[in-house]
């Protein structure tokens, strides 16, 4: 799907890599049994997501280029969690069926996975965000991933666990380094 933005220029929407890869992350590493614990956590796990997605992907083309060849989907993150026979089945799968999965972008989710266990290292992403284009100059929060509260941390006690997130987080973290780093690709389109 393609929209334009405030400055007509036209990108691909990643909202569903950005929906699957969330939702990947939150099965994978789920909340408490309240409702407001899986919401609080769906929550963390989205904000993550789309500041890995907007890095990841920060033109236009290389939007546009993901929707139309499609993410590499989550077999290797399943495999990495221990979860490659097919454990989703419609009880832990909201979706009832296994085609989001497809949409899951394993290097968005290793990102996210990192922002997700170090506060630093989340800041420092969103700064470089504000820098470029992505956000359109429109005021975007991003407060539960960079400065989670202590309901929020509760809420999402598996999915922040940094020794849980270590396979996912070591595929691409030196990716997502090298990209904040000094000097990188500018974040603008």
């Amino acid at each position: 799907m393609l929209t334009s933005n405030s400055d007509g220029s036209v990108f691909a929407d990643l909202s569903p890599l950005i929906a699957s890869t969330a939702q990947w992350l939150t099965c994978s590493y789920p909340s408490g049994d309240s409702p407001m614990d899986r919401v609080l956590s769906e929550v963390q796990a989205r904000q993550a997501v789309t500041v890995a997605a907007w890095l990841r992907y920060p033109t236009p083309l290389d939007a546009e280029l993901v929707v139309l060849a499609g993410p590499r989907g989550s077999a290797r993150l399943d495999w990495a969690t221990g979860a490659d026979g097919g454990v989703y089945g419609p009880e832990t799968d909201p979706a009832g069926g296994q085609a989001w999965r497809t949409w899951v972008d394993e290097v968005v989710a290793s990102w996210a996975a990192c922002l997700l266990t170090d506060s630093q290292l989340a800041e420092s992403a969103i700064a470089a965000l504000a820098e470029g284009s992505q956000m359109g100059g429109v005021p975007v929060g991003f407060r539960r991933l960079a400065a989670p509260g202590d309901r929020d941390r509760k809420a999402a006690a598996l999915l922040r666990h940094p020794d849980l997130l270590a396979p996912i987080a070591e595929l691409h973290r030196e990716g997502l380094l090298a990209r904040l780093a000094p000097g990188s690709a500018p974040l603008t389109a």
